[in-house]
């Protein structure tokens, strides 16, 4: 199985998604799971497409294949603004605010390090909520 590495970036007022692997294939939406569907209905249609006109399949889509979507911690800042606060994120990172504020303004980017650092606070926190019943 083929993994296809696809990034989402938060343009001004929608979502936007491109495959790395393969070139002239988009998605845009209104929310996360809108522009994810729309990158794998665009992959759809690319395939079909090329069955249409007699183009090659590009490689990545002739068998099985997986897409990891991955965000920029600029747009995930942004995105998720309203739902985390800088003071709780760095309750959760351990990163400054005024870091954080940084890297969501896009005045920095972040080291590698700093992304895994907040990566890594972000998925234990969606493990603990998981977790948890109500």
């Amino acid at each position: 199985m083929v993994t296809l590495h696809a990034v989402i970036e938060k343009a001004e007022h929608n979502y936007s998604a491109y495959v790395e692997e393969i070139g002239g294939v988009a998605g845009v939406g209104d929310s996360l799971e809108e522009v994810k569907k729309c990158l794998e209905e665009g992959l759809i249609v690319l395939k079909e497409a090329c069955l249409e006109y007699g183009d090659p399949i590009p490689e990545e889509l002739q068998g099985e294949y997986e897409i990891v979507f991955r965000m920029d911690t600029r747009s995930f800042l942004q995105m998720y603004c309203r739902i985390f606060t800088k003071s709780a994120l760095e309750r959760l990172t351990g990163i400054n605010q005024k870091q954080l504020w940084h890297y969501a303004k896009g005045l920095s980017k972040p080291r590698p390090a700093q992304v895994q650092k907040i990566e890594r606070a972000l998925h234990q926190l969606g493990e603990e909520l998981i977790s948890l019943e109500l």
